[in-house]
């Protein structure tokens, strides 16, 4: 049996859950979106990399993914998990914040775009995320054979239903270009990515091929950009 005082801090806890709104506990639930779009051809890039490794590992309230963008391929080393998707998806969050496309950068539920190596501004940024981000409906992900079931429950507002398939980790020898030498370890690297619904604030299932990718997140985006629902495939990619 469990001490009193220790009986009385988990019956107050479950009290200020149960006292949530609707739309403040999913907000509790659901991990901050952090995307780093980053290049292998790019020197100033590894220490962005190894933050988003340790996000990836040590942060469940975190789904951190790696877009790796195309604009370095042609100086010197071509990027092998660098997407046109990943280059179109920062210029539109360069143009929305006003400071173009660069690497490293991190973007933090949609919401601020910053160096991705600067930790304290970045972990200020999810923190921000969790107390004041905005979450519109909860959203689970589930497989069935080569199939992915997405299920966005009822809420208030709109959104594009994202569907992204990412590797687990990388190692990748870089043989040119600024990196030349260099061993990389990347994790959460994005291999595919694209719009698979839309979402008007009734319940909605969607069902698609399982995306190139070991695992598959899914991401709800506000006409504004920001993030406002996101998970990850249940149970991983077995």
């Amino acid at each position: 049996m469990l001490p009193r005082f220790v009986m009385s801090r988990f019956v107050m806890s479950l009290g200020l859950i149960a006292g949530l709104s609707p739309v403040a506990a999913l907000a509790a639930e659901r991990p901050v979106v952090v995307e780093l779009f980053t290049s292998q051809g790019c020197s100033s890039c590894p220490p962005a990399n190894a933050y988003l490794n340790e996000l990836s590992k040590d942060r469940r309230d975190v789904l951190a993914l790696a877009f790796h963008v195309t604009y370095w391929d042609r100086l010197g080393w071509k990027d092998p998990f660098s997407l046109p998707a990943a280059t179109q998806r920062q210029d539109v969050y360069g143009h929305r914040f006003g400071d173009g496309s660069y690497t490293p950068e991190m973007v933090v539920d949609g919401a601020a775009g910053m160096v991705g190596s600067d930790r304290g501004e970045v972990g200020s940024a999810i923190e921000n995320a969790r107390r004041k981000g905005r979450t519109a409906a909860s959203v689970s992900v589930t497989r069935n054979g080569e199939q992915v079931s997405i299920d966005v429950s009822s809420g208030s507002g709109n959104a594009r239903v994202l569907l992204i398939g990412f590797d687990h980790e990388h190692t990748t020898a870089i043989a040119r270009g600024e990196n030349s030498g260099r061993t990389f370890i990347e994790a959460n690297v994005v291999r595919s990515f694209r719009p698979v619904g839309q979402w008007s604030g009734a319940p909605l299932r969607v069902s698609e091929p399982f995306p190139e990718g070991q695992d598959v997140a899914v991401v709800l985006e506000a006409p504004d950009g920001q993030i406002v629902g996101a998970s990850r495939l249940a149970g991983g990619s077995s």
